[in-house]
């Protein structure tokens, strides 16, 4: 009877070890190792105000469209220099690297054009409003894909 329960046993712990492979980590799991971000701490939620996105999609479509396009793609080619050895507008998307940048310095950027020496985007300030330049900042980022978003929003706009 001992060795009954003995072969049982040896038998339910082999089972178990068998079955109790490693699995591959969830996707959200490899994100959050991604983002830096503890396996415990709250995705982020985006709440834009939908009157604001849309009145900064039509404040870009009015102003910076010709150069980024209607939708933020930007130029064909954009990471190959001009002739004259600077780079074309980005697409603003989510898809090239605005989203490297804290809020206040695309804020910046829009003001007072540039950045220097790589682009030669014109200047804003005294053409666009504050209030205008936050309203095209979120379109902006109501643009890109949730992961690129909350990727920024921890790693850029949100360090502490």
């Amino acid at each position: 009877m001992a060795l009954t329960r003995i072969a049982l046993l040896v038998s339910l712990c082999y089972v178990t070890a068998c079955s109790d492979q490693q699995t591959a980590a969830p996707a959200s799991e490899a994100l959050d190792r991604i983002l830096g971000r503890s396996m415990t701490q709250e995705p982020v939620i985006r709440d834009f105000d939908p009157a604001q996105v849309a009145r900064g999609q039509a404040i870009f479509r009015n102003n910076c469209a010709g150069c980024h396009g209607q939708n933020a793609e930007g130029t064909p080619d954009w990471r190959k220099p001009l002739e004259s050895g600077r780079y074309p507008p980005p697409p603003l998307n989510g898809t090239a690297h605005a989203w490297h940048h804290s809020t206040e310095e695309l804020k910046r950027f829009i003001l007072n054009g540039g950045p220097p020496g790589e682009g030669r985007m014109p200047g804003w300030a005294g053409i666009l409003t504050d209030q205008e330049i936050d309203d095209v900042l979120v379109w902006i980022k109501s643009l890109w894909p949730d992961e690129v978003y909350e990727g920024w929003y921890t790693r850029i706009e949100n360090r502490p």
